[in-house]
């Protein structure tokens, strides 16, 4: 198999379709499709075929690649592709899934023969325009020449974390990561809902911490889409952070351990969504902190 090769892509939100843009840009002979095709179609500019249906999207593709909203979607959506897939070709799953979903979605792998592997990625809008975006990974060696080439052009680093893309490592890191995003996220929305209570000016706070090890870039940058009322376009949205949040919770269920800041993240979250802060950057639970007039 050459460098280049032939992927399609399901799924064109936020990361999909910056995924899709960096692997025509690398050479590689790219067709998109989503549910809502408007949203596929500025791809065309970038020399990627749009296409009517999933199973069009996916014929005779070396690789098969998902950027879709949870497991169920994608499992859905791959039922869909189901007739354009090729026996033993690569799928690529890179949607946060969760461990339970993963299962499912190999298994769906198995039945149709193809090359499952578990492919979530770290990194949001920005990096993900960039090509810059962390690819955890696990599947089987024997088909790597499938998707380190599809991995290489939408990030600058891949970890493997195993090689059964069905046990779920590389979701199960994912998982972790997000946990401390989400986690952090919500301590900055506090930090500044509480100097708005108190009357505290912000610049103060950052002062106090500058260059200690409470300082951080995270959030300094997260706070700022606030203060400067730059939540849109989100870099992670509101509701798929929330939907993040709720695999991060059962997630700790099912193996026996309570997470109580993920909970509370997520209900945190999915309050700012049920204000109409859905599409926004994850960072606007901010508004949750407030009830009544102003809230946001």
């Amino acid at each position: 198999m050459t460098d280049k090769l032939t992927v399609g892509v399901l799924g064109t939100g936020i990361m999909g379709a910056a995924m899709a843009r960096n692997l025509a840009g690398a050479g590689h002979s790219v067709r998109a499709w989503n549910r809502t095709r408007a949203k596929a179609e500025p791809l065309a500019a970038d020399g990627i075929r749009v296409t009517d249906s999933a199973a069009e999207a996916v014929e005779d593709a070396d690789t098969v690649l998902t950027m879709l909203y949870d497991g169920p979607a994608t499992l859905e959506v791959m039922r869909e592709a189901a007739p354009g897939l090729r026996r033993g070709a690569a799928w690529a799953q890179s949607t946060t899934a969760g461990v339970e979903g993963v299962a499912e979605l190999a298994a769906f792998a198995a039945d149709h023969d193809l090359v499952f592997y578990d492919a979530p990625v770290l990194g949001t809008r920005e990096p993900a325009e960039a090509g810059r975006l962390t690819v955890l990974a696990a599947g089987p060696v024997s088909g790597r020449a499938a998707v380190t080439p599809v991995f290489e052009a939408v990030g600058a680093r891949t970890v493997w974390t195993g090689e059964d893309g069905a046990a779920g490592t590389a979701t199960k890191l994912k998982l972790v990561a997000n946990g401390w995003v989400l986690a952090a996220t919500a301590a900055a929305g506090e930090v500044l809902a509480l100097s708005r209570a108190l009357d505290v000016d912000p610049a103060r706070f950052f002062d106090v911490i500058e260059g200690g090890p409470l300082d951080m870039g995270y959030l300094r940058a997260k706070t700022a889409l606030v203060l400067e009322d730059r939540l849109t376009p989100a870099q992670f949205a509101v509701g798929t952070a929330a939907k993040d949040a709720r695999l991060i919770v059962a997630a700790g269920r099912a193996a026996g351990v309570r997470l109580d800041v993920a909970e509370a993240s997520a209900a945190r979250l999915e309050r700012a969504a049920a204000r109409g802060h859905g599409e926004e950057d994850m960072v606007a639970a901010y508004y949750a902190s407030f009830e009544g007039p102003g809230a946001g």
